[in-house]
Protein backbone atom coordinates (compact mmCIF):
# COMPACT_ATOMS: atom_id res chain seq x y z
CA UNK A 1 0.00 0.00 0.00
CA UNK A 2 3.32 2.60 0.65
CA UNK A 3 4.76 2.19 -2.63
CA UNK A 4 1.21 2.68 -4.40
CA UNK A 5 0.61 5.81 -2.36
CA UNK A 6 3.96 7.09 -2.88
CA UNK A 7 4.10 6.55 -6.71
CA UNK A 8 0.48 8.73 -6.26
CA UNK A 9 2.41 11.44 -4.60
CA UNK A 10 5.47 11.33 -6.76
CA UNK A 11 3.21 12.08 -9.54
CA UNK A 12 1.63 15.42 -8.83
CA UNK A 13 0.89 17.15 -11.69
CA UNK A 14 2.89 20.27 -11.48
CA UNK A 15 3.60 23.32 -13.66
CA UNK A 16 6.77 22.64 -15.68
CA UNK A 17 8.27 26.17 -16.78
CA UNK A 18 11.83 26.29 -16.94
CA UNK A 19 11.64 29.92 -17.27
CA UNK A 20 9.50 30.31 -13.84
CA UNK A 21 11.03 27.51 -11.68
CA UNK A 22 14.96 27.11 -10.67
CA UNK A 23 16.59 23.66 -10.75
CA UNK A 24 16.15 24.02 -6.73
CA UNK A 25 12.46 22.85 -7.29
CA UNK A 26 13.24 20.14 -10.39
CA UNK A 27 12.19 23.59 -12.33
CA UNK A 28 8.39 22.61 -11.11
CA UNK A 29 5.98 24.86 -8.88
CA UNK A 30 6.66 23.28 -5.51
CA UNK A 31 2.96 25.04 -3.90
CA UNK A 32 1.42 20.91 -3.96
CA UNK A 33 4.75 19.07 -2.17
CA UNK A 34 4.72 22.46 0.22
CA UNK A 35 0.96 22.17 0.75
CA UNK A 36 1.70 18.05 1.33
CA UNK A 37 4.27 18.35 3.67
CA UNK A 38 2.54 21.38 5.92
CA UNK A 39 -0.19 18.25 6.04
CA UNK A 40 2.40 16.16 7.13
CA UNK A 41 3.45 18.63 9.95
CA UNK A 42 -0.31 19.00 11.18
CA UNK A 43 -0.25 15.42 11.71
CA UNK A 44 3.10 15.40 13.46
CA UNK A 45 2.10 17.85 15.56
CA UNK A 46 -1.65 16.07 16.50
CA UNK A 47 -3.65 18.93 15.05
CA UNK A 48 -5.12 16.88 12.38
CA UNK A 49 -6.95 14.13 14.57
CA UNK A 50 -9.56 13.22 11.62
CA UNK A 51 -9.66 12.74 8.25
CA UNK A 52 -10.85 16.47 7.09
CA UNK A 53 -8.07 18.84 6.07
CA UNK A 54 -9.21 22.70 6.76
CA UNK A 55 -8.09 25.59 4.80
CA UNK A 56 -7.24 26.97 8.45
CA UNK A 57 -5.08 30.04 9.87
CA UNK A 58 -2.53 27.24 10.74
CA UNK A 59 -2.23 25.59 7.83
CA UNK A 60 -2.01 28.67 6.07
CA UNK A 61 0.53 29.84 8.23
CA UNK A 62 2.71 26.47 7.81
CA UNK A 63 2.73 26.27 4.19
CA UNK A 64 3.84 30.09 4.20
CA UNK A 65 6.91 29.06 6.47
CA UNK A 66 7.90 26.36 3.80
CA UNK A 67 7.67 29.31 0.70
CA UNK A 68 9.86 32.12 2.79
CA UNK A 69 12.15 29.02 3.77
CA UNK A 70 12.88 27.94 0.04
CA UNK A 71 11.96 30.14 -2.05
CA UNK A 72 13.63 33.58 -3.80
CA UNK A 73 13.10 36.53 -1.11
CA UNK A 74 10.44 38.10 -2.02
CA UNK A 75 8.07 35.66 -3.71
CA UNK A 76 4.63 35.50 -2.80
CA UNK A 77 2.18 32.83 -3.40
CA UNK A 78 -1.15 31.60 -1.45
CA UNK A 79 -2.39 28.03 -0.06
CA UNK A 80 -5.26 28.45 -2.57
CA UNK A 81 -3.48 27.50 -5.78
CA UNK A 82 -3.06 24.20 -4.79
CA UNK A 83 -5.12 23.30 -1.86
CA UNK A 84 -8.59 22.58 -4.20
CA UNK A 85 -5.82 21.67 -7.46
CA UNK A 86 -4.67 18.42 -5.17
CA UNK A 87 -7.99 16.74 -6.16
CA UNK A 88 -6.81 16.35 -9.53
CA UNK A 89 -4.36 14.44 -8.20
CA UNK A 90 -6.67 12.10 -6.29
CA UNK A 91 -5.58 13.21 -2.78
CA UNK A 92 -7.80 15.64 -1.33
CA UNK A 93 -11.69 14.84 -2.28
CA UNK A 94 -13.15 18.38 -1.70
CA UNK A 95 -16.09 19.25 0.69
CA UNK A 96 -18.39 22.31 -0.57
CA UNK A 97 -18.74 24.87 1.72
CA UNK A 98 -22.34 24.77 3.28
CA UNK A 99 -23.37 27.63 1.34
CA UNK A 100 -22.04 26.45 -2.21
CA UNK A 101 -23.98 23.93 -3.91
CA UNK A 102 -22.15 24.08 -7.54
CA UNK A 103 -19.22 22.00 -8.10
CA UNK A 104 -16.03 23.29 -6.63
CA UNK A 105 -14.06 24.86 -10.01
CA UNK A 106 -10.01 24.91 -8.74
CA UNK A 107 -9.60 27.42 -11.80
CA UNK A 108 -12.17 29.56 -9.98
CA UNK A 109 -9.92 29.52 -6.93
CA UNK A 110 -7.35 32.28 -6.84
CA UNK A 111 -7.51 33.99 -3.19
CA UNK A 112 -8.01 32.17 0.09
CA UNK A 113 -11.00 34.44 0.69
CA UNK A 114 -12.22 32.61 -2.39
CA UNK A 115 -11.53 29.53 -1.16
CA UNK A 116 -13.39 29.57 2.16
CA UNK A 117 -16.50 30.86 0.20
CA UNK A 118 -16.83 27.60 -1.90
CA UNK A 119 -14.96 24.77 0.16
CA UNK A 120 -14.97 23.84 3.67
CA UNK A 121 -11.97 21.44 3.45
CA UNK A 122 -11.45 18.52 1.85
CA UNK A 123 -10.67 14.45 2.47
CA UNK A 124 -7.80 12.23 1.88
CA UNK A 125 -7.74 9.22 0.27
CA UNK A 126 -8.27 6.55 2.85
CA UNK A 127 -5.18 5.08 2.25
CA UNK A 128 -3.11 8.05 2.80
CA UNK A 129 -4.84 8.91 5.68
CA UNK A 130 -3.69 5.67 7.34
CA UNK A 131 -0.06 6.15 6.37
CA UNK A 132 -0.40 9.94 7.58
CA UNK A 133 -1.14 8.67 11.08
CA UNK A 134 1.39 6.36 11.27
CA UNK A 135 4.82 8.16 12.52
CA UNK A 136 6.99 6.22 10.92
CA UNK A 137 5.20 5.91 7.28
CA UNK A 138 4.82 9.59 7.47
CA UNK A 139 8.07 10.53 7.32
CA UNK A 140 8.95 7.66 4.69
CA UNK A 141 6.65 9.79 2.28
CA UNK A 142 7.79 13.12 3.68
CA UNK A 143 11.19 12.07 2.42
CA UNK A 144 9.99 10.65 -0.68
CA UNK A 145 8.10 13.88 -1.52
CA UNK A 146 11.44 15.50 -0.42
CA UNK A 147 14.35 13.66 -2.72
CA UNK A 148 11.55 14.06 -5.75
CA UNK A 149 10.34 17.27 -5.83
CA UNK A 150 13.29 19.47 -4.50
CA UNK A 151 17.49 19.24 -5.81
CA UNK A 152 19.64 17.32 -3.35
CA UNK A 153 21.08 20.67 -1.84
CA UNK A 154 18.54 21.89 -0.35
CA UNK A 155 16.82 18.61 1.13
CA UNK A 156 18.42 19.58 4.26
CA UNK A 157 16.68 23.42 4.16
CA UNK A 158 13.36 21.78 3.35
CA UNK A 159 13.91 18.74 6.40
CA UNK A 160 14.82 21.33 8.57
CA UNK A 161 12.15 23.47 8.29
CA UNK A 162 9.37 20.70 9.25
CA UNK A 163 11.37 20.15 11.98
CA UNK A 164 11.37 23.30 12.90
CA UNK A 165 7.20 23.60 12.37
CA UNK A 166 7.26 20.51 14.96
CA UNK A 167 9.70 21.62 17.55
CA UNK A 168 7.97 24.97 17.17
CA UNK A 169 4.83 24.28 17.70
CA UNK A 170 5.81 21.99 20.77
CA UNK A 171 7.47 24.90 22.51
CA UNK A 172 4.42 27.40 21.74
CA UNK A 173 2.52 24.99 23.31
CA UNK A 174 4.37 24.37 26.41
CA UNK A 175 4.43 28.39 26.63
CA UNK A 176 1.22 28.22 27.10
CA UNK A 177 0.81 26.20 29.42
CA UNK A 178 0.98 27.81 33.40
CA UNK A 179 4.32 27.52 34.85
CA UNK A 180 3.98 24.88 37.27
CA UNK A 181 3.02 22.47 34.46
CA UNK A 182 5.87 23.52 31.79
CA UNK A 183 8.39 21.05 31.00
CA UNK A 184 12.27 21.81 30.24
CA UNK A 185 13.38 21.98 26.90
CA UNK A 186 17.18 20.76 26.08
CA UNK A 187 19.39 23.41 24.99
CA UNK A 188 19.93 21.61 21.81
CA UNK A 189 16.33 21.94 21.34
CA UNK A 190 15.80 25.66 21.57
CA UNK A 191 18.13 26.32 18.75
CA UNK A 192 16.92 30.48 17.47
CA UNK A 193 14.41 29.63 14.75
CA UNK A 194 12.77 27.10 16.92
CA UNK A 195 12.87 29.91 19.83
CA UNK A 196 11.62 32.72 17.54
CA UNK A 197 9.03 30.87 15.72
CA UNK A 198 6.84 29.15 19.05
CA UNK A 199 7.25 32.45 20.98
CA UNK A 200 5.33 34.30 17.72
CA UNK A 201 2.40 31.56 17.85
CA UNK A 202 1.94 31.81 21.73
CA UNK A 203 2.02 35.84 22.00
CA UNK A 204 0.20 36.04 18.68
CA UNK A 205 -2.58 33.58 19.17
CA UNK A 206 -2.98 35.23 23.13
CA UNK A 207 -3.58 38.54 21.69
CA UNK A 208 -5.46 37.27 18.71
CA UNK A 209 -3.57 39.34 16.29
CA UNK A 210 -4.45 42.72 18.40
CA UNK A 211 -1.97 45.15 19.02
CA UNK A 212 -1.51 45.23 22.90
CA UNK A 213 -0.72 49.48 22.82
CA UNK A 214 -3.32 50.28 19.52
CA UNK A 215 -5.75 47.94 19.43
CA UNK A 216 -5.17 47.10 15.68
CA UNK A 217 -6.22 43.84 13.97
CA UNK A 218 -5.50 42.85 10.43
CA UNK A 219 -5.50 39.57 9.63
CA UNK A 220 -5.32 38.98 5.81
CA UNK A 221 -6.84 35.60 4.35
CA UNK A 222 -3.18 34.27 3.59
CA UNK A 223 -2.44 34.70 7.04
CA UNK A 224 -0.54 37.58 6.97
CA UNK A 225 -1.17 39.49 10.43
CA UNK A 226 -0.05 43.40 11.11
CA UNK A 227 1.51 42.07 14.75
CA UNK A 228 4.88 40.85 15.87
CA UNK A 229 5.61 39.31 19.10
CA UNK A 230 7.51 42.06 21.46
CA UNK A 231 9.76 40.59 23.53
CA UNK A 232 9.48 43.22 27.36
CA UNK A 233 12.79 42.43 28.35
CA UNK A 234 14.98 41.54 25.46
CA UNK A 235 15.59 37.65 25.53
CA UNK A 236 19.54 38.76 25.22
CA UNK A 237 19.31 39.82 29.02
CA UNK A 238 16.08 37.77 29.73
CA UNK A 239 16.28 34.48 28.09
CA UNK A 240 13.02 34.58 28.73
CA UNK A 241 10.19 33.21 26.38
CA UNK A 242 7.20 33.28 28.87
CA UNK A 243 3.53 35.15 27.78
CA UNK A 244 4.51 37.32 30.88
CA UNK A 245 7.54 38.75 28.88
CA UNK A 246 5.77 39.42 25.79
CA UNK A 247 3.00 41.20 24.06
CA UNK A 248 1.81 41.26 20.58
CA UNK A 249 2.32 44.67 18.75
CA UNK A 250 1.90 46.48 15.86
CA UNK A 251 4.91 47.20 13.67
CA UNK A 252 4.84 50.71 14.72
CA UNK A 253 4.21 50.15 18.60
CA UNK A 254 7.13 47.78 18.40
CA UNK A 255 9.68 50.13 17.35
CA UNK A 256 8.27 52.82 19.38
CA UNK A 257 8.15 50.09 22.52
CA UNK A 258 12.23 48.99 21.33
CA UNK A 259 13.34 52.37 21.10
CA UNK A 260 11.62 54.07 24.41
CA UNK A 261 9.42 56.10 23.38
CA UNK A 262 6.06 53.92 24.68
CA UNK A 263 6.12 51.65 27.67
CA UNK A 264 3.39 50.60 30.02
CA UNK A 265 2.48 51.41 33.57
CA UNK A 266 1.91 49.96 36.72
CA UNK A 267 -1.89 50.17 35.79
CA UNK A 268 -1.42 48.60 32.52
CA UNK A 269 -2.28 51.85 30.49
CA UNK A 270 0.00 53.00 27.80
CA UNK A 271 2.68 56.03 28.75
CA UNK A 272 4.07 58.19 25.60
CA UNK A 273 7.35 59.77 25.84
CA UNK A 274 7.89 64.12 25.68
CA UNK A 275 10.35 62.89 23.18
CA UNK A 276 7.85 62.02 20.58
CA UNK A 277 6.52 65.55 19.85
CA UNK A 278 10.51 67.12 19.80
CA UNK A 279 12.85 67.12 16.41
CA UNK A 280 10.23 67.78 13.93
CA UNK A 281 8.17 64.53 14.61
CA UNK A 282 4.81 64.05 13.16
CA UNK A 283 3.45 61.42 15.76
CA UNK A 284 -0.18 61.13 14.73
CA UNK A 285 -2.33 59.01 16.48
CA UNK A 286 0.44 57.59 18.94
CA UNK A 287 -0.08 60.47 20.72
CA UNK A 288 -4.37 59.50 21.65
CA UNK A 289 -3.14 56.40 23.34
CA UNK A 290 -1.67 58.25 26.41
CA UNK A 291 -3.25 56.52 29.42
CA UNK A 292 -5.32 54.18 27.74
CA UNK A 293 -4.99 51.09 29.05
CA UNK A 294 -3.83 48.35 27.03
CA UNK A 295 -5.11 45.15 25.49
CA UNK A 296 -4.71 42.00 27.50
CA UNK A 297 -4.90 38.26 26.75
CA UNK A 298 -8.05 37.33 28.50
CA UNK A 299 -6.09 34.74 31.18
CA UNK A 300 -4.76 36.88 33.66
CA UNK A 301 -1.86 34.36 34.18
CA UNK A 302 -0.16 35.79 30.61
CA UNK A 303 -0.07 39.59 31.38
CA UNK A 304 2.94 41.25 30.75
CA UNK A 305 4.71 40.66 34.15
CA UNK A 306 5.13 44.00 36.34
CA UNK A 307 8.79 42.81 37.04
CA UNK A 308 9.23 42.71 33.24
CA UNK A 309 7.52 45.91 32.70
CA UNK A 310 9.17 48.28 35.46
CA UNK A 311 12.64 46.80 33.81
CA UNK A 312 11.49 48.63 30.42
CA UNK A 313 10.10 51.66 32.18
CA UNK A 314 13.36 51.99 34.20
CA UNK A 315 15.76 50.71 31.50
CA UNK A 316 14.23 52.01 28.20
CA UNK A 317 11.49 53.99 28.57
CA UNK A 318 12.84 58.08 27.75
CA UNK A 319 10.58 59.94 30.79
CA UNK A 320 11.97 63.66 29.62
Amino acid sequence: MTDKITQKLLKLKTDHNRNRWTPLTRNRAPHKPFLMLSVMDHFAQGLITRNFIEPSFDLVDTFNTYWQAIMPLGTRTTMAYPFPRLRNDGIFHLVNAPDFKDRIDPNSVTSMKKLREVCAGAVLDEKLYALLCDSEKREYLRAALINHYFAEEIHFRVLECGNINVRAFEYSRNLLRLNETQTPFEENFLNEKVRDQGFRKAIVSLYDHRCAMCGIRMLTPDGHTVVEAAHVKPWSQSHDDKPTNGMSLCRLCHWSFDEGLMSVNKNYEVMVSKRVTTEKNYPGHILTLSDRGIFKPEDIAFWPGQENLEWHRKMKFINR
